[in-house]
C-alpha cells in the first residue's frame, strides 16, 4: 500500500488571532502529527517489536512476566507498555490426547472505544469530559493448532488473519500442561520492527514459455547443428524483494539424450544467460543454446526443450 492509496493531500491546520477555537480544532493538531508520525513507521518499519517486550517464564510456572516495551503493528501504530505486566497461563489440562497445549502470548493496538479516562475535568455549562486517554496495550492469549503441514497455527481464523497482516505482534510462545508450563518461554517466534542488515534471499524457477527463435546453422552429412534462442519475462514479486536485488540465472534440463546402445542422440550445451531489465519485482533474460543432433532421426528442436526451465536466486 503506497502512500498515494491513501491520502490525497495533507492539510495542517492553522489559527488566527481573534479565532474562536473548539475541541476539534485541538483534537485536528493531534490527529495530524498522530497520522504523520503513523505513516513514518508503516514506510520505514515492519510490524514487530522495537523494543523491549521481553517474556519470562520457566517450567512448571503459572503465569508469565513481561515487561514494559515497545511494537509497531502494519498500520504504524506505536504499542507501548510503560509497565511490567503478569499474565496468569491458560487453564487447561491438556490436549484430549495427553499432550501439551500450545499458545502464543499477543499484543495489540488498543481501539478508541476501550481507552480508559486518565483525567476528567468539568466543563464551562458542560457535562464532565476526558481530557487524558490511557492507551493500555491488549495482551491475549491465541491457542494454537496443529495444520495439515504440521505446523503449529492460530485456531481462530480471525486472529491467525490479525496476526499475517501485522495487527497483533507475537510476543512468545508457551507449552501447557496440567494448567503450567512444561518447558520455559520461548522466543523464536518473535519479529523485530527494523529490518534485518543481513542479505536477503530468494530463489524460484519457472517453465520456459516458448522459443522466439529456432535457427539452423549447419547441417552435415551425420550431424546437424542447430542454435536456439529465448527471451522470458521472469516475475519474482512473490519473493518480496523491497529494491532491486542481484539476481543469478541458470537454465536447468535435459543435456543429453542417450539411443539404444548407449550411443548418444543429441547433445546440448548453453551460454551464460543474459539478464536484463532487474527490478524488484522481477527481469527479463535471454539465452542462446546449441543443439547437436547426434543421430539418423527426425527430430523437434523446441520439443527437446520442453522440460527446461529458469531457475533464479536473487540476493538484496
Amino acid at each position: 500500500m503506497g502512500i498515494l492509496d491513501e491520502t490525497r493531500f495533507v492539510e495542517r491546520l492553522s489559527f488566527f488571532n481573534g479565532q474562536r477555537l473548539f475541541a476539534s480544532d485541538l483534537q485536528g493538531i493531534e490527529a495530524f502529527h498522530r497520522e504523520m508520525r503513523w505513516l513514518h513507521n508503516r514506510s520505514l518499519h515492519q510490524p514487530g517489536i522495537g523494543n523491549g517486550f521481553a517474556v519470562t517464564g520457566n517450567r512448571d510456572d503459572r503465569e508469565v512476566r513481561i515487561g514494559p516495551g515497545y511494537a509497531i503493528d502494519a498500520l504504524g501504530r506505536e504499542i507501548v507498555l510503560t509497565r511490567p505486566a503478569v499474565e496468569q497461563v491458560p487453564p487447561v489440562a491438556g490436549e484430549s490426547g495427553g499432550g501439551p497445549v500450545f499458545y502464543d502470548l499477543a499484543v495489540s493496538y488498543p481501539d478508541d472505544a476501550s481507552l480508559e479516562a486518565a483525567e476528567t475535568r468539568e466543563g464551562i455549562c458542560l457535562p464532565r469530559g476526558a481530557v487524558r486517554l490511557r492507551e493500555e496495550p491488549v495482551l491475549c492469549w491465541i491457542r494454537l493448532k496443529r495444520a495439515e503441514d504440521g505446523l503449529l497455527q492460530p485456531a481462530d481464523p480471525t486472529l491467525r488473519q490479525q496476526i499475517q497482516d501485522g495487527l497483533r505482534i507475537v510476543l512468545a510462545r508457551i507449552e501447557v500442561l496440567e494448567c503450567k508450563l512444561r518447558q520455559p518461554v520461548s522466543l523464536s517466534e518473535r519479529r523485530d520492527a527494523r529490518p534485518s542488515r543481513q542479505p536477503y534471499i530468494a530463489c524460484g524457477e519457472r517453465n520456459l514459455d516458448g522459443w522466439d527463435e529456432v535457427v539452423t546453422v549447419l547441417q552435415g552429412e551425420n550431424d546437424r547443428f542447430f542454435v536456439l534462442s529465448v527471451t522470458e519475462r521472469v516475475d519474482t514479486s512473490a519473493a518480496g524483494f523491497l529494491t532491486t536485488p542481484f539476481y543469478s540465472v541458470r537454465f536447468s534440463g535435459t543435456r543429453m539424450k542417450l539411443a539404444e546402445g548407449d550411443d548418444p542422440r543429441y547433445q546440448i550445451g548453453d551460454a551464460a544467460p543474459n539478464v536484463l531489465e532487474t527490478r524488484a519485482d522481477g527481469f527479463t533474460v535471454n539465452l542462446l543454446l546449441t543443439l547437436i543432433v547426434l543421430s539418423d532421426e527426425a527430430v523437434d528442436p523446441v520439443e527437446l526443450f520442453a522440460d527446461w526451465r529458469v531457475v533464479w536466486m536473487g540476493v538484496e
